[in-house]
């Protein structure tokens, strides 16, 4: 007796009897029954215990000891002898119609949490990978029912349900993914926006996103009462990004050693000049001193970094502006350009310097949902691809996770 309540405990199923175990080179069966109970008619509700019949049943369940484990369970079959119906016993741990326990189908919910692709998961507890995507399927996250106060919007490139690119809606002031969306079209971001009501949408104070045109648009409309952020990573790209092109430029003027050594430098020019080393000073002068076009932008780069160093919105303003001056007197025609983006964009990028939050949690996920993508050679199937992504963040949302059936 006392092997058998062992054995119990050892197998985490109640209620059974366990009758005997085969063990072969990479299998475990376990042979068992559930206990003899009276048990309640489903259709005149009377109990009985009287037994009509068994019938074998195999169930695969989760691995154990560095093997796969299957049940081979002795069903009853039970008779009623009030209305004479007959009825298989119910057994807690095996939903009707599965052949395989709640908690291998936990389980295999549990190792889709991480960044791993169905195939993988699929070889560990020896199913096929159709299975395996049946099991997630009876997964579903519904959207949320409120918006918080801080909403970050950024695409991704999923190049799922025809579209290449989808959204995603974060909530950066608590780390939490609130929503993906099939597309970054105005069209579907307006439908999706007009399931809130006025009130909903009104409680929201800062909108952040980057320099799409569509997004400050629908924030214009929908989101009244934000204020619209552009995120800093985006507006302190295009500064680099004018600096980068000025070099590709002049580099192709010289000699091949003078452009082996622009290239060589990439990281030093790009990087601040407060954090170079003595010997990265020396290469830089050397690079700054052949051409003259690309110390002018060495200088407005270094002028625009200072900007970020402001700690209010008034300060950034003055200095913005006087940088936008010198860019456009600077004879550059990529800083020309730069210093036209940062006016046509000036008013959210100067509420940056006002609040903390960034898309930087954002960015982040975004790279997560490339290593999702990557690692299952990518979804078809945007409804599940959203609720793969949503999974893998479902410590955040709890209370959105649902499932189909209990398991």
């Amino acid at each position: 007796m006392l092997y058998l309540d062992y054995t119990k405990e050892l197998t985490g199923l109640q209620d059974i009897i366990l009758e005997n175990v085969e063990r072969t080179d990479e299998l475990i069966i376990l042979h068992i029954k559930m206990e003899r109970k009276r048990t309640k008619c489903p259709c005149c509700g009377e109990l009985t215990d009287t037994v009509h019949d068994y019938r074998k049943q195999i169930v695969k369940d989760i691995p154990a000891f560095g093997n796969n484990v299957v049940l081979s369970i002795k069903k009853r079959r039970y008779r009623c002898p009030h209305c004479n119906k007959r009825f298989i016993e119910d057994i807690s741990f095996l939903p009707k119609y599965y052949r395989m326990t709640n908690r291998l189908a936990m389980y295999i919910l549990d190792k889709l949490g991480d960044e791993r692709s169905f195939s993988s998961v699929a070889r560990e507890v020896h199913l096929s990978v159709s299975t395996v995507i049946r099991v997630f399927d009876i997964v579903s996250y519904i959207a949320p029912k409120s918006l918080p106060s801080v909403i970050a919007i950024d695409e991704f490139k999923g190049n799922t349900g025809y579209e290449k690119y989808q959204a995603i809606l974060t909530n950066p002031q608590t780390g939490e993914i609130l929503d993906i969306l099939p597309t970054r079209n105005s069209s579907d971001l307006i439908e999706y926006l007009k399931k809130y009501t006025p009130e909903e949408r009104n409680s929201v104070k800062y909108f952040i996103s980057d320099m799409w045109k569509p997004y400050t648009d629908l924030s214009s409309i929908y989101f009244k009462s934000a204020t619209q952020i552009i995120d800093k990573y985006h507006f302190v790209r295009q500064c680099v990004w004018a600096f980068e092109n000025v070099r590709k430029r002049e580099q192709k003027k010289y000699s091949k050693q003078c452009r082996k050594l622009f290239k060589n430098t990439k990281r030093i020019l790009t990087k601040r000049s407060s954090r170079l080393k003595d010997e990265e000073k020396q290469r830089l002068n050397s690079v700054l001193y052949i051409s003259q076009e690309l110390l002018v932008a060495y200088r407005l780069k270094e002028d625009f970094y200072k900007i970020l160093d402001c700690e209010d919105r008034e300060t950034a303003r003055q200095m913005m502006s006087e940088w936008v001056l010198d860019a456009q007197n600077s004879g550059l025609t990529e800083y020309e350009k730069c210093a036209d983006t940062m006016i046509n964009w000036r008013i959210g990028i100067l509420n940056s310097f006002t609040v903390p939050y960034t898309n930087g949690f954002t960015e982040g996920c975004n790279n997560r949902i490339k290593v999702i993508k990557r690692i299952s050679y990518g979804y078809r199937n945007f409804r599940r691809f959203r609720n793969r992504i949503l999974h893998i963040f479902r410590y955040q949302h709890p209370e959105r996770y649902k499932t189909k059936v209990a398991v």
